[in-house]
């Protein structure tokens, strides 16, 4: 059988060095011809921001920041943006950092330059998400894709390890589900298997020693490739999940997704004998959920989502709202009935399947 496929790669820059965040910045800025810099951080973030954008002239620094980007912190932003003649977008900081910078750039066309100090992976996707009234609506635009991505590994060693895990198994998200998503393809699928590689090998170097800055440069580069790989292949069912969950009932973002992947992988993987395949692989290990599940394991992750703040009750209509959503490209129907079950297992924290 012949191999025919349609892929997108898209355009952007990315400086990678642990302890330049600063210099490259800096250089950004001035690449760009930038002369009236916004950048975006939230409060905790406020001194390492400051750190970093030390070698630009800031207009203005935005740090009403919120997760899922509500859509009154998103008008608020971009009013401050319009206000002060904005020509650049910095933002430093995790995943709704970089949200409510793309929520500015959604409707400004505003270019952004991304500092990452989580392993989010927001930074290197066109995707954008707002909520409002307890619904996240999520689309796709290349306006918000970051026209420059900064990484540096050092910028996360203040993440303690319980986010570093959390944030790491998010981006592990991102690779699993880029192997049935609505576009995969064999090349996002060949970024999403060493993604999981050196995510594997990055996330227990960081649980052992939180200052190991190896671990965690291989942990964002995992990352990045998680997102390289998801922004082609697209939202497959275990994003459509959180992103329900996370907007309907205002859940961690990074914990939510480190939750519900071992179900879902469990809840696909058998039928979809490819994926599987390279999933166990990457983990060198005999099936894909072993592999999953072993790391999980080392790395004391995040087990329940009645941990998260889900009340058990919500769950027949969290299914209903997730059932629309459910991608058809899905190796297998799901019913509700099947979201049900495996919602109900993710609550109580039960071993998934393929342990």
């Amino acid at each position: 059988m012949s191999l025919v496929f349609d892929h997108v790669t898209l355009g952007q820059r990315v400086l990678f060095g642990s302890g330049r965040a600063a210099e490259n910045l800096a250089a950004e800025v001035d690449r760009l011809g930038a002369s009236r810099v916004m950048v975006i951080a939230s409060q905790s973030e406020h001194s390492v921001a400051r750190e970093v954008a030390a070698g630009i002239d800031v207009t203005v620094f935005h740090d009403d920041v919120a997760p899922h980007v509500p859509v009154t912190k998103a008008d608020k932003a971009r009013a401050a943006a319009t206000e002060n003649a904005i020509d650049l977008l910095v933002c430093i900081g995790g995943g709704s950092t970089t949200g409510l910078a793309k929520a500015v750039a959604l409707t400004t066309g505003l270019p952004i330059v991304a500092v990452p100090t989580t392993y989010a992976g927001s930074e290197a996707t066109n995707v954008w998400g707002l909520t409002e009234a307890a619904h996240k609506t999520t689309g796709v635009d290349d306006a918000v894709l970051p026209a420059t991505v900064v990484y540096d590994a050092q910028l996360t060693l203040s993440l303690p390890v319980e986010l570093s895990v959390a944030s790491g198994l998010n981006a592990m998200a991102h690779c699993i589900d880029s192997m049935w998503a609505p576009r995969t393809d064999p090349i996002n699928k060949a970024l999403a298997s060493e993604g999981i590689r050196a995510l594997a090998d990055g996330l227990p170097a960081i649980k052992a020693d939180p200052h190991d800055v190896t671990g965690r440069e291989q942990a964002q580069y995992g990352a990045y490739l998680s997102a390289v790989a998801f922004a082609s292949a697209g939202s497959g069912l275990h994003h459509q999940i959180c992103h329900v969950l996370g907007g309907a009932y205002d859940l961690p973002h990074a914990q939510t997704h480190a939750t519900v992947l071992p179900y879902v992988l469990a809840f696909n993987a058998p039928a979809a004998p490819d994926a599987e395949r390279r999933i166990a692989a990457a983990f060198g290990t005999g099936t894909a959920s072993a592999g999953l599940n072993d790391l999980r394991v080392v790395l004391d992750a995040p087990r329940a989502l009645k941990d998260c703040g889900l009340d058990e009750a919500a769950i027949p209509e969290a299914v209903e709202r997730i059932l629309p959503f459910v991608p058809d490209s899905n190796p297998r129907p799901v019913t509700s009935h099947d979201l049900e079950t495996l919602l109900l297992a993710a609550h109580s924290g039960e071993t998934p399947a393929g342990t």
